[in-house]
């Protein structure tokens, strides 16, 4: 008997641009049950590169053109930050399964909003927080959960890239940019994944170099005392690190250059020997190099979040992260960026982590 095979999931992408392109295409495009349907860009220069990416599926200059199309089941918005809610507002007043890349919204009025309507909509909302799927940060949550490192005695992360050309809305705070949006809120996000527990106190300092508030450093103090110390920056090297300092020992990882994740035994000799002898296991972690090596832009956790994507419309998966997820994170940004610029230490309190679901 022939295996029936669910119809194609058709979707729309929103928004064109370089990220959209070279990443949410590329993925869309070699994924099996999934047919891009729709397209929708303003810049007429890149709406002509996606249309010649997609030639059967009709490209508007406006997303509300595409979002009245009765056959486009899911979105994927890849907007510029400050059109973050509008666009979702508007799919999902239409009652699109939507995927938004992270940020939820440029504030937290805007996020209420948006978190309201999903609510009301019923459908699937994810957020970008594409590196949870990552094996090596995945790797990380589960030594944490094992209780292997013993009694956790803080955190050290550190994400930054090189200086590069950036669109005018990424240099300024208000359209959308800045260090806290663009990299901080992968790491708030992942610290709520690996620890289960809510930033309770907020400390942060912010420094324009190239762009508006292009670097930062951030200490957050988690639910149980637990504190993260970061520092994220737009002109400085290729590096997204973390370091989990506990009394049986470390753990480090960097999305970059790390082939594993570092295991330290608290008391273990720090010998040539030893450092070797961990290189040579790293080196024998095929499967993630594999991964890494075929993967868009060499990063697995894209295509793994969009088929998670895919499997939650079709009820086969939870949604997650959801818009939940990404309030949560904004709320902690948002707080950062008070105490920056008052110098002082803010207090979350417990009630005060995203309205009620």
């Amino acid at each position: 008997m022939a295996r029936h095979m669910p119809p194609r999931l058709k979707v729309g992408v929103i928004g064109c641009g370089r990220v959209a392109q070279s990443i949410h295409l590329n993925i869309l495009l070699s994924m099996a049950g999934v047919e891009v349907v729709a397209l929708a860009e303003p810049d007429l220069q890149r709406r002509g590169e996606a249309s010649r990416r997609v030639p059967g599926a009709p490209s508007y200059a406006s997303y509300e053109h595409l979002l009245k199309l009765p056959d486009v089941e899911a979105v994927f918005i890849c907007v510029p930050t400050a059109l973050h809610a509008e666009v979702a507002l508007a799919a999902l007043e239409h009652g699109k399964h939507i995927y938004l890349e992270k940020p939820l919204a440029t504030n937290l009025d805007e996020a209420r909003s948006v978190l309201t309507a999903w609510r009301r909509a019923g459908v699937v909302g994810m957020i970008g927080f594409n590196y949870r799927f990552n094996p090596l940060f995945q790797t990380v949550r589960r030594h944490i959960q094992s209780g292997r490192l013993g009694t956790l005695i803080g955190i050290r992360s550190v994400f930054s890239t090189a200086a590069r050309p950036m669109p005018l809305w990424k240099q300024t705070r208000q359209n959308g940019g800045g260090v806290l949006l663009d990299l901080a809120a992968h790491h708030v996000d992942l610290v709520h994944l690996f620890f289960g527990q809510e930033v309770r106190q907020i400390y942060a300092e912010l420094r324009s170099h190239r762009s508006e508030d292009d670097s930062a450093a951030l200490e957050l103090r988690l639910a149980d005392g637990l504190v993260v110390q970061s520092f994220f920056s737009l002109c400085a090297v290729e590096e997204d690190r973390f370091e989990i300092y506990g009394q049986a020992g470390k753990l480090a990882v960097d999305r970059y250059r790390s082939l594993d994740v570092e295991i330290i035994e608290a008391g273990r000799e720090f010998s040539l020997l030893n450092r070797v002898g961990r290189g040579l296991r790293a080196l024998s972690r095929g499967p993630y190099v594999f991964k890494k090596h075929f993967a868009v832009r060499n990063e697995p956790s894209y295509r793994e979040a969009v088929r998670q994507f895919v499997s939650a419309v079709r009820g086969n998966a939870v949604a997650a992260p959801d818009l939940q997820d990404g309030y949560r994170c904004l709320e902690v940004i948002c707080a950062a960026e008070r105490s920056a610029h008052t110098g002082q230490t803010l207090l979350l309190s417990s009630s005060s982590c995203g309205p009620p679901r």
